[in-house]
């Protein structure tokens, strides 16, 4: 299901009448969300209604479907309500007291209404999936499919990477018809000789080196909405890329939201990583609502979110691909969505000891927070702190650095003070005595770092 949404331009999401939104409904709704900007709602089976009660019946779904996807980008999807077998009828010469297919016109000329000319990306490189491969006595192996993005000719060279096997185009059919061309969107059939159609049922074709497998990777990372629960760094998700799906733990990270890296504006995108930058450690990732929250909550909303993923095995990558992050492993009649974040593919790693080669370039940091005590003033602009080192710390790499008193005035750690940990801290400016007098402070005030 999630490699079969790449290649829509727009989704159709039929939804029972009678049961409503249920979960694999809802998990398509979102997957659409993801992956295209166009949906028809179709309510299906109305003629299971009551023929008394079916007009109001209808009309309360659709006000509730349009409440469901009132924040979402499909806000404005007309919906159309269809009978598309009235009756489970097996035999349609019968007759029946319900008009057969009843609706479908009106589906026919909603979707006529909402189509759109798809802008099509034909020099990227080539890329298709396979769902089906079969074998034409005297001719070949047909591989058919829909191309995710690129395009192809007859005698191109093309790999099937999960084989690490190359073959030459022979020919090609679109609809029954020979064609020597195709490009991101056609659905087409691929010929191909001397090739076993047992060793694949599904899989990916491509130009030759665009895919290859990776033991791990860094993606940008988005949680989605319907998703109750928290996603926590070192948890396992189900890693579903490309036509497979795979487990992995997840530790995120992202910028701050001061942090600013462009000169034009202070905005991080998705794609915007690389190995120079600091990033910070997240504990776990931050959903749009809780960002939106964050002056009311203790919450830091950073800027962009990221999160590093450890295959538990190599898996086939596609560079830029989509990424989605699921709880597979959740029962799907709980009526809880299972999808859990999205991303894009920013860079993967294939060398098999990237924990000791490729992390520690990884610029991830922890902030930490010392407190200390004032034990006693030096003078009008200096304390001595206690209890924020201890004796064996090297104060060194602590000298120039800022601490805050809780009543918000600024200082600085200047020298070490004696050898039990003590620290001299000097506060800039005047008349420290009066500071703390009109701050009620005493010589026990708390400094944190």
């Amino acid at each position: 299901m999630l490699t079969g949404s790449q290649i829509i331009d727009m989704m159709i999401l039929v939804i029972d009448v009678v049961k409503g939104m249920q979960t694999q409904t809802a998990e398509c709704l979102v997957i659409g969300e993801i992956t295209c900007q166009k949906m028809v709602v179709v309510l299906n089976k109305v003629d299971l209604l009551p023929e008394m009660k079916r007009a109001v019946l209808i009309e309360k779904m659709s006000k509730k479907m349009k409440l469901t996807l009132a924040s979402s980008i499909f806000k404005d999807s007309p919906i159309v309500s269809i009978a598309a077998s009235p009756g489970g009828l097996e035999d349609p010469t019968r007759g029946s007291s319900v008009v057969l297919f009843a609706g479908i016109t009106e589906l026919i000329e909603a979707l006529r209404k909402f189509a759109f000319i798809p802008k099509r990306h034909v020099s990227s490189p080539f890329l298709l999936a396979v769902d089906h491969c079969f074998a034409i006595r005297g001719q070949g192996t047909v591989m058919t499919g829909t191309i995710l993005q690129g395009a192809v000719n007859i005698n191109d060279v093309i790999e099937i990477p999960q084989l690490q096997v190359t073959k030459k185009v022979k020919s090609m059919q679109m609809f029954r018809q020979p064609v020597v061309r195709a490009v991101q969107g056609d659905r087409v059939g691929i010929c191909v000789t001397q090739f076993d159609p047992k060793t694949l049922e599904r899989g990916m074709l491509c130009q030759p080196g665009h895919i290859s497998k990776i033991l791990s990777a860094i993606v940008s990372a988005k949680k989605i909405k319907y998703f109750k629960d928290s996603i926590k760094t070192k948890e396992r998700f189900h890693i579903s890329l490309g036509y497979e799906t795979i487990m992995a733990k997840v530790t995120i990270f992202g910028v701050p939201r001061q942090t600013h890296y462009k000169k034009d504006s202070g905005r991080v995108e998705e794609t915007d990583f690389n190995f120079d930058r600091e990033y910070k450690y997240q504990d776990e990732l931050i959903s749009e609502v809780q960002a939106d929250r964050s002056d009311e909550t203790d919450v830091e909303a950073p800027q962009q979110q990221f999160a590093l993923l450890e295959f538990d095995k190599p898996v086939l990558a596609v560079p830029k691909c989509l990424v989605i992050g699921s709880k597979l492993d959740k029962d799907i009649y709980t009526n809880t969505c299972r999808l859990a974040f999205h991303g894009t593919l920013l860079t993967g790693f294939d060398d098999k000891s990237y924990t000791t080669t490729i992390l520690p370039r990884l610029k991830v940091y922890k902030e930490k927070c010392k407190t200390g005590i004032v034990e006693r003033l030096t003078s009008e602009n200096d304390v001595i702190v206690i209890k924020m080192f201890k004796k064996e710390t090297n104060l060194q790499v602590f000298i120039g650095l800022k601490v805050f008193l809780t009543t918000g005035e600024e200082g600085i750690i200047d020298s070490s003070f004696g050898q039990s940990g003590k620290v001299k801290v000097h506060i800039p400016g005047s008349y420290l005595d009066n500071i703390l007098y009109y701050n009620g402070l005493t010589n026990n005030s708390s400094w944190n770092m």
